[in-house]
């Protein structure tokens, strides 16, 4: 029942139901190893077929199960389901991964052709009350049951898992949230396909390379060769990327430029043209709302946190107002700051947000000595990667990567990579694919295209996806440090796949809260400036040299500076997002423009200068990438990277004796315990939020 778990049809189901066979790539398992996906054999047009008989056989299977004359028992119901759609599985795991970072007008077809297929598919599963029947029977008598700690989560976490998508409503009711479920399929895929065609045609177009200037000629050629590529030769086009601000706006020298920038990022889907989602995500609040009112919950954000680390709404809220005061002090001052650095320079201009980032940086490097041109050099991509990311994995972990050019992938830029363990036995596949294109999404993740399972036999075949800027035609991929430290984010994410040691696909790796999904990869991010790892993938690219000391100094130095805008745009961007899931059902549709100044005043901070890192319009992760009233997880998990982290300092540093006793705690886990439990048994406390305000310099009384 896993989105990605695979397995045979459950053999215990009754023979009454037939299963339909299946055609096509996805009708059986890959033949290639691991099961890894076989992209020379897949064509784009496979994906709409494949998924509905997909859902055509689950359909069968789940039937089989509901329907089955013996008594309910663990294996009969509860495994039976885990076994259940593994065709759909298959597909959905490459599909999803293929419309994320490498889509096109056929992949777009099949999406929001199977989206609301998919939504009631789900319906007829946890809206069966027969086969809820037999899952609440199982649930019921668990604790008469012979059961080991992981079965037992299995079968709470299920239960708690058709309760929360309405098992216990009336048939009028479940036929009112089925008609709900489909409508916000359809609305959240229309949302993400507008937001990916918006980000690539709102990109701002240039007469002159000498609007420009403040970029290096390959990011200038660059711009060049985007502005052929859609048609206007002669001119410059800068691409955006997802969030509100945009790395050109620190280097760019021409005001007028910067304010294009800007406005085209935070304007790219509120022009009110085809590309505009303020319609949408007005009519998805509103839906999640009353959705939620009708399955008991005040609001969508009570109703959707049910299982997190942090499950109400007002802990959330409080754990990030606690933040407020300090942050919004950092705010004024960081602002009043660069206000005066602009007039010294004889800029007499009053501070706006496109003007933050460069005066920002120009301060960075006054106050430092530090540049992007300065680092990226000591940052190749390939050499990041298995230099750092990998070696730090086999210092801590003891796992080693062999490079293997034999099996097929979906973009020529990407790389595959044998993952060893310690002992040499095989743990799975990683697949990179680094580089920005216009037809993928922004931001960076990791996905699964085969779960981790003791019960199918698979060992996990695993993705990382980011947007570094692709280098120019027979240059050197450079990343900036910024980049550096999301390839340590994604890949502690794989980690925390690759060292699943679970029965059940549906508790195994990453299949997680998203409050605490997001400690592994942001614990890993710690890594990056070791010393030991630091120096051993910080290299020149031309020279070999190693990054000198004085650098590295200057980089940590500069790791504090600009908390203002780094950390407050994200503490914003989590708080709008909780306003929009705290919405009664009772409130209707919301204007979003009116909606969010609201929101924004009410934060007690600095947003006019510092906006939210995404605004609502352009919102991917709260209104379709399934972080709705979960964007504080960024920051939830950033405390417990923070505090475990010190655990480590404080313990010794990196070491195999900590990498064992990190990995048999939490990061081989999944989720078999309590997410308490096993940050306890990691650290030997509760989290505690002062390693992090320490990093963040907003510690005043450390």
């Amino acid at each position: 029942m896993s989105e990605t778990a695979t397995g045979d049809a459950p053999a215990t189901a009754s023979t009454t139901t037939d299963v339909p066979q299946a055609t096509g790539y996805f009708a059986s398992e890959s033949s290639l190893p691991f099961h890894a996906p076989d992209f020379a054999a897949i064509q784009d047009g496979d994906f709409q077929s494949a998924i509905e008989q997909g859902i055509a056989q689950g359909r069968a299977e789940i039937a089989a199960i509901a329907n089955n004359p013996a008594a309910p028992t663990f294996d009969n119901t509860i495994v039976a389901m885990e076994k259940s759609g593994s065709m759909l599985s298959r597909v959905l795991a490459v599909f999803g991964q293929l419309v994320g970072a490498n889509t096109n007008d056929t992949l777009d077809a099949a999406d929001s052709a199977t989206s609301p297929l998919l939504s009631a598919y789900s319906d007829d599963i946890y809206l069966n009350d027969t086969l809820f029947q037999r899952v609440k029977a199982v649930y019921d008598a668990r604790a008469t049951l012979d059961l080991d700690a992981e079965q037992r989560m299995l079968v709470e976490t299920t239960y708690a898992d058709f309760v929360h998508a309405g098992a216990l409503l009336d048939p009028a009711q479940k036929a009112q949230l089925k008609q709900m479920n489909g409508r916000l399929a359809e609305l959240t895929t229309e949302f993400s396909q507008k937001l990916t065609a918006a980000t690539d045609a709102a990109a701002p177009v240039f007469d002159t390379a000498e609007e420009l200037d403040g970029l290096t000629d390959d990011q200038i050629a660059a711009a060049a060769a985007l502005a052929t590529e859609k048609g206007m030769p002669g001119k410059y086009v800068i691409a955006l990327i997802n969030t509100t601000q945009q790395p050109a706006l620190s280097v760019l020298t021409n005001r007028e430029t910067r304010r294009k920038l800007f406005e085209a990022s935070v304007n790219r889907c509120t022009n009110g043209d085809e590309y505009d989602t303020t319609g949408l995500i007005a009519e998805i609040a509103d839906l999640r709302a009353k959705q939620a009112a009708l399955l008991g919950k005040p609001n969508y954000a009570s109703w959707v946190m049910y299982d997190r680390m942090v499950n109400t709404p007002e802990k959330a809220m409080a754990f990030m107002n606690s933040f407020n005061p300090a942050l919004n002090d950092a705010q004024k001052a960081e602002a009043a700051e660069l206000q005066s650095y602009a007039r010294s320079l004889g800029d007499d201009i009053t501070l706006q947000p496109w003007d933050w980032g460069y005066y920002s940086e120009k301060l960075r490097k006054a106050k430092y000595d530090i540049d992007d041109a300065q680092v990226k050099p000591y940052f190749q991509v390939w050499n990041v990667l298995e230099n750092g990311v990998f070696y730090a994995a086999n210092q801590m972990y003891g796992v080693t990567f062999k490079r293997r050019t034999d099996l097929p992938v979906y973009h020529p830029s990407m790389r595959v990579y044998d993952v060893i363990d310690k002992d040499g036995s095989e743990l799975g596949l990683f697949y990179f694919d680094p580089f920005a294109r216009s037809n993928k999404q922004g931001g960076a993740w990791m996905s699964n295209f085969v779960e981790q399972s003791y019960m199918t036999g698979d060992k996990p075949v695993i993705v990382n996806t980011l947007n570094i800027a692709p280098p120019a035609d027979g240059q050197q991929p450079l990343a900036t440090f910024d980049d550096v430290t999301t390839m340590f984010h994604e890949f502690g994410h794989a980690l925390h796949g690759f060292f699943a040691s679970q029965q059940y696909p549906s508790l195994s790796g990453t299949n997680t809260a998203r409050d605490w999904v997001e400690f592994p990869s942001q614990f890993n991010e710690n890594f990056a400036t070791v010393p030991a790892i630091l120096n051993h993938y910080a290299t020149h690219y031309q020279t070999g040299e190693t990054i000198p000391a004085e650098l590295v100094a200057k980089i940590k130095a500069a790791g504090q500076f600009n908390q203002g805008m780094n950390f407050g745009e994200t503490l914003e961007a989590a708080m709008l997002d909780m306003s929009w899931h705290r919405l009664s059902p009772s409130a209707g549709k919301q204007d979003p423009a009116t909606f969010e100044t609201q929101a924004e005043a009410a934060m007690g901070l600095q947003t006019t200068l510092i906006p939210p890192r995404y605004h609502s319009s352009y919102f991917r992760h709260i209104f379709t990438n399934g972080y709705a009233a979960g964007y504080y997880s960024y920051i939830w998990t950033k405390m417990l990277a923070q505090d475990g982290w010190n655990w480590v300092e404080t313990h010794g540093g990196v070491s195999r004796a900590n990498g064992d006793h990190i990995r048999a705690t939490f990061l081989g886990q999944g989720h078999t315990k309590p997410y308490s439990v096993m940050y306890n048994d990691f650290t030997g406390h509760d989290p505690s939020p002062t390693p992090l305000l320490n990093d963040l310099g907003l510690n005043k009384g450390e």
